[in-house]
């Protein structure tokens, strides 16, 4: 791995640390003050290790594509877009924002797509990887929406 790959990587793991970090540590040892704390919580988790996985993926294609391997191409744009979408979610969730269904519902959806373009290279440890990032991310966002819509406060 490349330095600037690795320095790149760290760069995204601190964001999503931040991210998902900084509403936890605020809160303290208080008891949550939403009653899907913990939905909104586990959501933020596993969209900000999305977020890492997606965005290292781009990375790993972007080489692949400089290599000569143009099939890359569409891959590595999608990695970069649910990378963003996971971050967004990430942050609007570990708020426990007003607007965390609308945007895990656009995460989900782009989890989903990321997942089959990974998916379409089953030899490549990377790619496959990053597809399973996908699934248990949009598996979260459906998980929380549904726990939230469900029940409302």
């Amino acid at each position: 791995m490349s330095s600037r790959l690795r320095c790149s990587c760290l760069v995204v793991v601190g964001l999503a640390l931040g991210v998902v970090g900084g509403s936890i540590l605020r809160a303290g040892n208080q008891p949550p003050a939403h009653p899907h704390a913990g939905q909104f919580a586990e959501c933020a988790k596993e969209c900000a290790v999305c977020m890492n996985a997606c965005a290292s993926c781009y990375h790993h294609c972007a080489g692949l594509v400089q290599a000569g391997k143009q099939d890359h191409a569409a891959v590595m744009n999608m990695c970069n877009d649910c990378t963003e979408l996971c971050a967004g979610a990430a942050k609007v969730t570990s708020r426990q924002g007003p607007l965390a269904v609308l945007t895990c519902d656009a995460c989900a959806k782009a989890c989903d797509q990321c997942l089959a373009a990974c998916e379409k290279f089953p030899d490549d440890p990377h790619m496959a990887a990053c597809a399973k990032e996908c699934k248990d991310c949009a598996k979260a966002c459906r998980d929380m929406i549904s726990h939230v819509s469900g029940s409302q406060p």
